[in-house]
């Protein structure tokens, strides 16, 4: 039996803003990445030298920065100057990262459950560096356990060769980063590739086989348009692939376009607002689902639940550790948060003195690691309360009350004895919403 709000007129949400203005929206971690502090790195070490709490799955993250252009909405670390010899000594210090890593008591005889290599562009990397790296990744860290092996790509830099490699490697979840099917929309925006090159990757990687191809999409770019989000939900209808990632517009700081609107003046950026980029993704869910594909969380659909998964962000978001290895990578290891350094060289430097290359760190509390759990889980669109009752102890529903019954009155959430679930209309905002769960020191203005 569902539970519902009581039966007076609903309250009014927080206001939202309309205009897409500077700023990250996208909520990746909790505690706040903010609160990270270098003062806290020792607290690493004491995390390294435990061992592992049982069935504490492990996964390995690689950072691979390099990409042929910068994307103008870009605002990860990365590179395009790099020639092949700083790349070659890039990945040999990353193996030696993970070296330093192999030999720590956390590690407890595991072997990684997920791998995944994200950018940047890893896709950038030759055949032959691609499998010196990963040849060397497995002889420290056997891949032999691993439920998934996670490639991002982007389609202008496969090759059916490199595809072939990418396969041979053991990739089980490739990545396409299209973003949008329209060449202006692409070049405007800075992607490197074309589409032309979407259509001939994506057909290449379906006659290897991979067992899960996924399409990135972003709604909201520069200068795209509704005729253009419905023609490129049609295109991604017609690829047909096991699963699709959409992304909102949000525009950081450290962007290009962030950079142009200061040089003018201007507080709003060239992208579509708030409202119609989450109409958009509304669309964009409603026909996948007429296809047959099921809404996964706020971001993703899958064509076959029982088949496709997403190992790499369930486990993290179910407390999983992570190597998190290159500049600026995120880990968390044995309940503690912390992050590479984040600039190039610096981050090569350290390793060649054989030291850990990280920045700064976090220990969160476990209240704070319930908040964590609570707020990534919910981006799934449902919280299970008996887990959260198994695993802290904590009765969810008292312990969030308000922050339950603001939710309920304002018609984004239902209570379905043990199952607490977003509606579709939370679900599209759910990185506004899930700030009703920070704890008052963590809590920012910063609303979409």
């Amino acid at each position: 039996m569902t539970t519902t709000a009581p039966s007076q007129a609903p309250a009014k949400p927080p206001p939202a803003e309309s205009e897409t203005t500077v700023g990250n929206y996208f909520v990746a971690n909790y505690p706040p990445f903010s609160f990270w502090k270098p003062d806290r790195v020792p607290e690493v070490e004491a995390a390294l030298d435990r061992p592992p709490k049982p069935e504490t799955p492990l996964g390995v993250y690689l950072h691979i920065p390099f990409c042929r252009k910068r994307c103008h909405f870009c605002y990860f670390r990365v590179y395009t100057d790099k020639n092949a010899t700083a790349i070659n000594s890039y990945l040999n210090l990353a193996i030696q990262e993970l070296q330093l890593y192999a030999a720590r008591p956390f590690i407890g005889g595991r072997k990684p459950q997920f791998i995944y290599f994200g950018g940047g562009t890893p896709s950038y990397l030759s055949e032959s560096q691609l499998l010196n790296l990963t040849g060397q990744m497995k002889q420290l860290l056997p891949w032999d356990a691993a439920e998934e092996v996670t490639f991002e790509c982007e389609p202008g830099t496969l090759s059916d060769h490199k595809l072939k490699t990418i396969r041979e490697i053991g990739v089980s979840r490739l990545s396409l980063g299209v973003e949008n099917f329209n060449d202006h929309v692409l070049e405007i925006n800075g992607r490197a590739h074309r589409s032309r090159e979407i259509r001939r990757s994506y057909h290449f990687a379906r006659e290897l086989n991979f067992p899960q191809i996924n399409i990135d999409l972003i709604a909201g770019m520069v200068e795209e348009t509704e005729e253009n989000w419905r023609d490129c939900v049609r295109q991604t209808l017609e690829l047909d692939p096991d699963s699709v990632t959409i992304y909102q517009m949000e525009v950081p700081y450290n962007t290009d376009i962030y950079r142009e609107m200061k040089a003018q003046g201007k507080l709003t950026a060239p992208v579509a607002d708030w409202p119609t980029k989450r109409r958009w993704v509304e669309y964009a869910f409603a026909e996948l689902e007429k296809a047959g594909y099921s809404v996964a969380s706020g971001y993703t659909a899958v064509k076959n639940p029982e088949r496709t998964h997403f190992v790499y962000r369930d486990s993290l978001w179910q407390g999983a550790d992570l190597i998190g290895l290159g500049v600026a990578s995120f880990s968390h290891i044995g309940g503690t948060h912390f992050q590479n350094l984040q600039d190039f060289e610096p981050y090569l430097a350290s390793l060649r003195e054989r030291r850990l290359p990280i920045y700064r760190a976090l220990t969160p509390t476990t209240d704070e690691c319930l908040i964590r759990e609570l707020v990534l889980q919910f981006k799934l669109g449902r919280v299970s309360a008996s887990y959260f009752a198994r695993k802290f102890g904590v009765d969810l529903l008292a312990r969030f009350a308000e922050a339950f019954s603001k939710l309920r009155s304002w018609n984004f959430l239902q209570v379905d004895g043990d199952c607490l679930r977003l509606t579709r209309d939370g679900l599209l905002q759910v990185d506004r919403l899930v700030h009703e769960f920070f704890l008052p020191e963590h809590r920012t203005s910063r609303y979409v």
